[in-house]
This record gives C-alpha cells, structure tokens and sequence, in this order.
C-alpha cells in the first residue's frame, strides 16, 4: 500500500508541475544555413547570421527572408565564422572571425549603419593576437550604459586567458565606436592589462546578458569535458582559466585543476560533466512571468533548455524546461514586446516558446 501511495503522490507532482511550466513550442522558420545569432530590429522583423557569412532578415508576419549584402573578410573555419548580430539604434554590431591571412583569425567586432540593401561595416574591435585555430571564439555582445562588451573566447591556447597583455580569453569593454573607456582596469591598479580588458580568465563564453532588473551582466561558459558554468561578469577579476578546471578534465582525461579556489571570481552554478552550455536570456516579460528575474540557459550537447533561480549570486535552483525536443540550440532572444521566446537551433530552424 505504501508503494501505491507514493507512485500516486509521484504521478501528482509531475503533473502539477506541467500544468504549471505549461508551453507550447512551435517551429516558425527553417532552411537556414548554420544560422548562430538573432535579434529584434523591431517587433516584426529579426536579423540572422549564418556562420558562413550571410545576414539575414526575417519578416516575422509573413516569414520571409531576404540576405543583405555586406563587405566583411570572414574566415570560416571550425567553430569561426560569421556569429553574434546585435542591433541597437539603427547601428548593427557584429562578432565574426576575420580573416588575417595565412590560416590566421581573431574574434573581431565590427558596426555598420543599418541599411536593408548593402551594409558597409568597419572594425571597431579586433581581438590580438590573430591565431591559427578554428576553437573558441566567444563573440557574444551587448550594450550595457552605452558600453558594448564582448566575449572573447580563449581560442584553444588555455594558458593565454592569464595574460592580459592578450585578448583572447577575456572579456572586453569599450565604447560603442570602438574608443577605449577611461574608468577600464587598465587605468585602475591593473597596468599590464590592455586597456580594453574588462575580465580576464574565460574560456569560451558563448552567452551574455544584462539583467533588467540588477543592472549586471551575467555569462555562460563552456568548460572542457565538465565544467561548464554560469557567473557574472565581474570588473578587474579573474575566473581562472587555465589554474582551475571548474570541475572539469582535459579532453585527454587528465586533470586540469581545482573546481575553484580564493582570488578568483566564483561562477553562481557549475555544470559536471558538461551540459554544453550556449547562449542565455535573464527572462523580463508577461508571457512567463513566473520567470522574471530568472536566468534561461540553452545548451548544445544536452539539447536543453534550463531555468537558473538565483539571488545575489547564490544559486537557489535549476528546472529543465524541455530536453531533447528541437536539437542544439544556439541561441536564445525575448520577443520584448510580447515575452515570448525564439530559439535558434544547428539544424536551421527558429522555434517560438509561449503559453
């Protein structure tokens, strides 16, 4: 009778549970090519990258598409190629591998005015030195108080993400034209640091955000074999790549080190073995208001979709919101005039999340 009951009381708690996280998921365009990154130029209208180079527009009322051309030197190889897009008063911001010759490619930002025909870009950003590697660009960007920061991935050379006379493996503030800000570490006890520095130690953040409702900005990061995790971006620390391992190992199996120690910034959730977390939201919308304030995580090994509760940067708790539905998802954006979600997945398809 006992086992009765509590296989009944088991049957009740999930089926509270749906009723509660109650969503329908609805594939709305397909075709793309390696699609990596979307955003909202207005409420009917998103723009898409293709890793191999193409910007696309959709009309969201009608679903149809339309490339615009554009003069960017992209170089695309392993996880390179054309990757974050952002849009943000009729200026659009992108991150891309450039091509700097001989094999060699750096995570590079670049802004152009908006135009639906042609778009002329110009570096504003470029990460140094250029490397000859198809691993671990980052590229995530948004504007923070008119500051953009980006994500620049430590591209498979480890120890690189402890030098900060060295882009790669840090995380990057400047103006948004490009002009390096006076209050950086560089110009506040931290000399030897480049000036566009902001946080150094990362291994390959492909999520950011800031919270509309703290102000700060949070990151995923994707660790090696485990130690994937979720942080926030922190002014003049460490998080202490290639010193710690965040839980996780080489790909070789041996050791990297400690999950994590003092004088390094800690990350708010760790993942182990690894989830192979992408791209992430800090949820502000009607649709799903039970989710305000909450941190929504995509992954790509792991296919899932997941819910970080949190509060002054302790970890409270994780849901899985669907698992294994819609393939490797890359990237995630809020319709912010509705607070339904998009979803970009490898396959080439957008997905809408709402009630």
């Amino acid at each position: 009778m006992k086992k009765i009951t509590t296989f009944l009381i088991i049957i009740l708690i999930q089926t509270i549970n749906l009723k509660a996280e109650d969503f329908k998921l609805n594939k709305i365009i397909s075709g793309l090519d390696k699609p990596w990154s979307l955003t909202f130029k207005n409420k009917n209208e998103i723009l898409i990258t293709e890793k191999s180079g193409q910007i696309i527009l959709v009309n969201l009322k009608n679903n149809k598409k339309k490339k615009i051309n554009h003069n960017l030197k992209i170089l695309e190889d392993g996880q390179g190629g054309l990757l974050e897009i952002l849009y943000h008063e009729k200026m659009l911001f992108v991150s891309y591998s450039e091509n700097r010759g001989n094999g060699k490619s750096s995570t590079s930002v670049a802004s152009a005015n908006f135009d639906y025909d042609n778009l002329k870009f110009n570096n504003i950003f470029r990460a140094e030195p250029a490397i000859n590697s198809g691993y671990h660009f980052g590229s995530r960007l948004i504007i923070k108080d008119n500051f953009l920061f980006i994500t620049a991935g430590e591209r498979g050379e480890g120890m690189i993400a402890q030098d900060p006379t060295k882009h790669p493996g840090s995380i990057i503030k400047i103006h948004l034209d490009g002009k390096i800000p006076k209050d950086n570490p560089k110009f506040n006890g931290k000399s030897n640091w480049l000036p566009e520095i902001y946080q150094i130690g990362v291994r390959n953040p492909q999520g950011m955000d800031v919270s509309p409702y703290d102000n700060k900005i949070y990151l995923t990061n994707h660790g090696a074999r485990g130690g994937d995790w979720f942080g926030e971006a922190k002014y003049g620390e460490n998080y202490g790549w290639k010193i710690l391992g965040w839980g996780g190992i080489n790909y070789s199996g041996t050791k990297i080190g400690p999950k994590w120690k003092p004088g390094f910034t800690k990350a708010i959730k760790y993942w182990v073995p690894s989830i192979a977390v992408s791209s992430m939201i800090i949820y502000k919308g009607d649709e799903f208001r039970e989710w305000n304030g909450d941190a929504l995580i995509t992954s790509l090994k792991d296919q899932s979709l997941r819910k970080i509760r949190f509060e002054d940067n302790e970890f409270i708790d994780e849901k899985i919101i669907f698992k294994g539905t819609i393939g490797r998802i890359r990237d995630i954006e809020i319709q912010r005039n509705t607070g339904k979600i998009l979803l970009i997945t490898d396959d080439g398809s957008i997905w809408r999340l709402q009630k």
